[in-house]
């Protein structure tokens, strides 16, 4: 199982750096172990985080207040036709909303090949409709396009959350080619249409090679009438403020991108920011974070709790780790599964339908995808409806 494979590469680990240690003490204890200063970098990282988010809320309601206010507590998973993977953190950009904090630096943070076997054995005979797969890039977790055969192959659809630039990264080669010829559902990355503002979010350059990549798709026949090949993009706002109404932000998109590079694309979404990691990071640099959560609070509307992703979807770590969604999975907060497991995984589990029917996890960050039209990883809830 995959805990068995971890636990064997941090013995290793460990050994390799007690060999180092006796025959060098000095160059021991700066290489020592770089998955030690990791860790402790991200528990004092999470240490103030937790302290700063416990003065920041202190005085504001709860979600967990205001959904039993709504007559909504707890909030229960109804269906289950969404499975999404988040298959590793290696990612070839750093963005500053990022909430898993992917980059160009999680190198192993990979999901391996027996934890994708083991979501294949979950998947057979399964209710599930839409595998969604995401990371970090995607694409660059070596057993990607495999997994995207082996899904296809069932019949389910298969969605691939691409940065776009990734196109242009060594041994990528034929992606575009490789996602059309499997029919995958591209979901891009494009905050913005302006040069100044995708690169100021994502990096410099970002803005060209994304505009390059959604052509290529384009020439692929992704984005174009009568093909069976959705292109769709997703837009972000840049700082602490929520989206703006997605029909009229698509429609404004649809002729910008037209006029400007000849660009199609099927829909737009609209994702509000959680506050939660390199965001909440971001807001407390600019003493903004209980501005911005006292804004989601304020816009909180009851009438997206009955649509709410999290009610129809498990979200799944690179470590086979079972979530409620994709922003507790960066939270570290599991999904509460009738035996008491604190830290369930796929290997804990031996039909998805044992998930539905379960109780949320819940937390402030919630009140981000319930914020006046609502969100979710496929944009506006009440837009979506």
């Amino acid at each position: 199982g995959n805990f068995v494979s971890v636990g064997y590469h941090h013995m290793i680990a460990r050994t390799v750096s007690r060999l180092l240690q006796a025959a060098n003490p000095v160059a021991a204890r700066a290489a020592l172990s770089v998955d030690e200063r990791i860790a402790q970098r991200e528990a004092k990282l999470k240490a103030r985080r937790e302290e700063q988010l416990r003065k920041a809320t202190e005085q504001l309601p709860t979600f967990g207040q205001k959904i039993t206010e709504a007559g909504t507590f707890p909030l229960r998973r109804t269906s289950l036709t969404t499975l999404q993977v988040n298959v590793g953190l290696k990612c070839n950009q750093t963005c500053e909303h990022c909430h898993v904090e992917a980059g160009p630096t999680r190198l192993t943070e990979n999901m391996d090949k027996p934890t994708f076997d083991r979501l294949l054995y979950l998947l057979k005979g399964s209710t599930i409709e839409t595998v969604d797969v995401t990371g970090g890039a995607p694409e660059l977790n070596p057993h990607f396009r495999w997994f995207v055969e082996e899904v296809r192959g069932m019949g389910m659809k298969i969605i691939d959350r691409c940065n776009l630039t990734v196109l242009y990264e060594p041994n990528m080669d034929g992606l575009a080619e490789f996602l059309a010829k499997h029919q995958v559902e591209v979901v891009a990355s494009l905050p913005c249409y302006s040069a100044e503002n995708v690169d100021t979010q994502r990096g410099d350059g970002v803005f060209e090679k994304s505009i390059r990549a959604l052509q290529e798709f384009n020439s692929l026949g992704y984005g174009k009438p009568g093909t069976d090949l959705p292109l769709h993009l997703v837009y972000n706002p840049i700082g602490p403020s929520l989206p703006p109404p997605q029909a009229n932000l698509q429609a404004q998109y649809k002729v910008e991108l037209e006029k400007a590079f000849g660009i199609h694309f099927n829909s737009l979404f609209t994702i509000t920011n959680m506050p939660i990691k390199r965001f909440a990071d971001f807001l407390f640099q600019q003493g903004k974070y209980t501005e911005y959560l006292q804004l989601l609070i304020d816009n909180f509307n009851a009438s997206t709790l009955a649509d709410v992703m999290c009610t129809n979807l498990v979200s799944v770590g690179w470590q086979g780790n079972l979530f409620d969604c994709d922003f507790n999975q960066q939270l570290d907060m599991p999904l509460d599964l009738p035996s008491g497991k604190k830290q369930p995984t796929v290997w804990d589990i031996e039909k998805l339908s044992d998930l539905q029917g379960l109780g949320i996890a819940i937390d402030d960050h919630c009140f981000g995808c319930t914020a006046g039209s609502g969100s979710s990883c496929g944009g506006s809830l009440e837009d979506s409806l």
